[in-house]
């Protein structure tokens, strides 16, 4: 089964039962003009002669036809209203997965997700209605082919001749329907891909209003965002033509059939054989037939666009899974919270004894990355990671923890091989404080637990840890004032450290830390090593070149383009190794120039 009718299946089957019922209550809105066209048809025949006529008789069928359409009008507000909350669970589900995918599937999520998140929102808006529009049309499809079913058959009963012209004009529409269909998906594709290029630069000019501003750039950002929007207006004004020339075209197929039916009807009226009655049921069946062949229109140019669509979504998912992942019903729940995840606690978990890792390479950008490095982290130790710049740190430690791709080498916790990484150094075995922080525009309770259980006792001690009590204390809300992008602006220090106490709030067995102390002050660092290093967690992993975690570090591993270029304490290592010697010389020389500086 292709990739699109896979997920179209799955949205249609998943929550069946709302599906089914959804479908049955649009089926009376598109099976009801059955009987409007049948009350016209015995008025205008009374009206006309060919029956009997009486004014209460002709005022019961006008008051029938009102009750008709009224009937149908009450039935589209309560289809829809129901509809609506499964076309939410469907879109939920798509987007729940790909979610999932991304935070939770084995192996790293970066080579996968777009090069801006404005892309990413896009997809996860535009392609998911894409792919849910295109499964809720198969309702529609379904009542417009039972009306036009029975629509012909009551017609053919009365003149066979002038229904068999009028299938003619429907059968015309759908073949240029699936003629269309590759060239509206080519298009479609187009357009979305500039949509999402237009998202992205607006995200990214947000971001970055202080660097384009003190670049004097504004004139530049908006010349590029005009190019963009120039670009998404032609592809867009070409998709919209193409699909818009087929909806005319389907609806020149009404005036064409009822011009047909006015031709091929005047001698039969002549002669008796068609009587006025039978010329006002033909003309109302006429519109409502043809939305049959605008059905089937609307599902051939929706089924490349949902093709696109699913195609851009997968691309979002691990490299080992497909459509039937994207669509695959994992819970979605819309009446009530989720069960709580299960954190990885102590009591379920083997602790940490010794992580190792052997032969561990990673190649990226020809021929950077890290190459055969033999890491062994034992319990209770503080290890430090140091280089020059572009030397492989940060690339070791994440591809230590699974964030990216494992060329070559294996990992080890307590003995045990690690399959994926990614999945296993979770909190609490692992808590990871990036070279890059990144708070939210929540509390900074929200920042520091993302959803983790943890009381305010818990996370007092992981700011004190962090040395982050005092500026806490000057905060107007304390935990519950707002920080980052859009709430207070915390300094560089202050954005490090409480990215450690979110580290250290999920007590881990062993802490990961890149590069935290660069934006700190000399003492502030001293003191926040001294308290991680005697009472936070009891295996420590640190990226640094600075002296203070150097000099208390058990092990130190020195990198040099990617290779091991020394191994051992501080002292072994200046004895022993020129490259770190170097950088020892260099980091004494600029940080007592900080703090001359100062």
């Amino acid at each position: 089964m292709k990739p699109v009718m896979l997920v179209a299946t799955r949205l249609a089957t998943f929550d069946l039962r709302r599906y089914l019922v959804g479908a049955l209550l649009w089926m009376p809105v598109h099976v009801i003009p059955l009987g409007g066209g049948l009350v016209l048809q015995q008025l205008f025949d009374q009206l006309g002669g060919h029956r009997p006529a009486s004014l209460s008789l002709s005022l019961w069928l006008c008051a029938a036809f009102v009750g008709v359409e009224i009937t149908r009008g009450i039935m589209i507000v309560i289809a829809w209203t129901y509809g609506v909350y499964w076309w939410t669970a469907a879109a939920t589900l798509l987007r729940a997965n790909v979610l999932r995918s991304v935070l939770t599937a084995r192996g790293p999520a970066a080579a996968r997700l777009p090069h801006s998140s404005g892309e990413a929102v896009a997809r996860m808006r535009d392609d998911v209605a894409d792919a849910v529009d295109f499964t809720d049309e198969s309702v529609s499809l379904a009542g417009t082919t039972l009306f036009a079913v029975a629509a012909l058959a009551i017609m053919a009963s009365i003149d066979p001749v002038i229904t068999l012209v009028l299938v003619v004009p429907m059968l015309a529409i759908t073949v240029l329907s699936r003629a269309l269909r590759r060239a509206i998906g080519r298009l479609h594709q187009r357009a979305r891909a500039l949509g999402a290029a237009v998202t992205a630069c607006i995200g990214e000019i947000f971001g970055g209003v202080l660097a384009i501003k003190t670049a004097g750039a504004e004139e530049a950002a908006l010349e590029r965002l005009r190019e963009h929007n120039r670009r998404r207006r032609d592809a867009a004004v070409k998709d919209r033509l193409a699909t818009d020339l087929l909806d005319a075209a389907t609806g020149t197929t009404i005036e064409l059939s009822i011009g047909l039916v006015l031709l091929l009807a005047a001698p039969a009226m002549r002669g008796g054989e068609f009587t006025v009655g039978d010329l006002a049921l033909f003309t109302s069946y006429i519109g409502w037939l043809t939305a049959l062949p605008r059905s089937i229109g609307t599902v051939l140019y929706r089924l490349p666009q949902a093709a696109v669509a699913t195609e851009r979504l997968t691309r979002l998912m691990a490299p080992h899974e497909s459509a039937d992942d994207l669509s695959r019903n994992n819970g979605v729940w819309l009446h009530h919270d989720p069960p709580a995840p299960a954190a990885v606690r102590s009591s379920d978990r083997d602790r940490l004894e010794v992580l190792e890792s052997r032969g561990l390479t990673v190649r990226h950008d020809g021929d950077r990355g890290v190459r055969d490095v033999d890491l062994c982290l034992e319990r209770g130790t503080f290890t430090v990671v140091t280089g020059a710049v572009g030397a492989g740190k940060t690339t070791l430690v994440r591809a230590l923890l699974g964030l990216l791709s494992l060329d070559c080498g294996t990992i080890s916790w307590n003995g045990v091989p690690v399959g994926d990484p990614g999945t296993f150094l979770v909190p609490g075995r692992a808590a990871y404080a990036g070279q890059v922080p990144r708070l939210f525009s929540e509390t900074l309770r929200e920042n520091l637990l993302l959803g983790w259980p943890a009381t305010d006792a818990e996370i007092g001690r992981a700011l004190e840890l962090a040395a982050f009590e005092e500026d806490l204390a000057e905060m107007p809300d304390g935990l519950d004032t707002v920080v980052g992008p859009r709430g207070v602006r915390l300094s560089g220090g202050q954005v490090q450290r409480a990215t450690a106490a979110r580290a250290l709030v999920r007590t881990p067995d062993l802490l990961v830390v890149d590069d935290l102390s660069s934006a700190l002050d000399v003492e502030t660092e001293r003191l926040l090593w001294d308290r991680i290093a005697g009472r936070g967690p009891e295996t420590v992993l640190v990226v640094s070149h600075r002296q203070a975690a150097l000099e208390r570090a058990d092990q130190i591993i020195v990198l040099d383009r990617g290779r091991v270029a020394g191994r051992g304490r501080l002292d072994e290592l200046l004895a022993t190794c020129p490259e770190m010697r170097r950088l020892w010389r260099a980091e004494r020389i600029a940080e007592a120039e900080e703090q001359t500086g100062d």
